[in-house]
């Protein structure tokens, strides 16, 4: 299947590929700062691919609102982090519904809003908030896009992953609350059986976006992980100032493409 072309203004910002060293970052700066025109840029573009299969959510659980990124792996089937569905600690358990807007920029949604009631997500995420395990699937009735249109997941080896040049997008809280699409980059610095960690800005709200490479310009953009932590998310035992993404490995690529088919069989 031929992939989608990448308008020009996509091209021209989205990192592809693999380098041996980092982009660099403005010196003194943390990694959850906004770190300059390279990093944390909003995309008011919002209708090009690949930035209308990111979508805002609007989170109604329990205890409350709260928002979150997810993004569009089948027709009806997006992938976010599990704690945007599920959390005993900040939702009060599994949300009540979730309104998804793809492509949202601010009041504006050219591709509309859907409503949800239906979440899945992975047993150890579920029984014990394991943050290996923290993936989710939201299930929609009717479709944004076409299966030619949406993302590619893709299991690589450590070797294949390191020093990928990695592109993360998402809805933070601030800027934006929630309601503008932000993008930033920088390589895989690290990888464990499950993780992914990378220098790459990101805030809360930015849960459940996508961490995505492009094997080369004229690739599709393959998922590797499910953007979920920052700094605080990070072991010491990796000893690096790296924010984090459940990695798509094996088993993650064939529980998606479970959703995916299950979704398509009660359309």
């Amino acid at each position: 299947m031929e992939p989608t072309p990448l308008p020009d203004t996509v091209k021209r910002r989205v990192v592809v590929g693999k380098s041996s060293t980092p982009i660099e970052l403005p010196a003194d700066t943390g990694l959850e700062a906004v770190l300059g025109a390279d990093e944390r840029t909003r995309i008011v573009s919002t209708e090009l691919y690949p930035w209308k299969l990111i979508c805002a959510l609007d989170i109604e659980a329990p205890w409350g609102r709260a928002i979150g990124t997810g993004w569009l792996v089948g027709p009806r089937t997006l992938i976010t982090a599990g704690h945007c569905v599920y959390d005993r600690k900040q939702l009060g358990g599994w949300a009540h519904k979730i309104t998804v807007t793809s492509g949202r920029d601010r009041e504006r949604a050219p591709f509309g809003s859907k409503v949800s009631a239906r979440f899945s997500t992975l047993s150890p995420w579920l029984e014990r908030q394991d943050a290996d395990f923290d993936i989710a699937a939201i299930h929609l009735e009717q479709a944004f896009f076409t299966d030619q249109e949406v993302f590619r997941v893709g299991s690589f080896t450590d070797a294949e992953l390191t020093d990928f040049l990695v592109n993360v997008s998402g809805y933070p809280a601030s800027p934006g609350n929630g309601m503008e699409l932000y993008w930033a980059k920088n390589r895989i610095k690290a990888v464990t059986p499950r993780r992914i960690f990378y220098d790459v800005d990101t805030s809360g709200g930015q849960s459940g976006g996508p961490s995505y490479i492009f094997p080369d310009e004229n690739a599709h953009p393959i998922v590797v992980g499910i953007h979920a932590y920052g700094l605080g998310g990070t072991p010491a035992s990796i000893g690096l100032r790296v924010n984090s993404a459940p990695r798509i490995i094996p088993e993650v690529v064939e529980k998606i493409q479970e959703w995916i088919a299950a979704d398509a069989a009660t359309g």
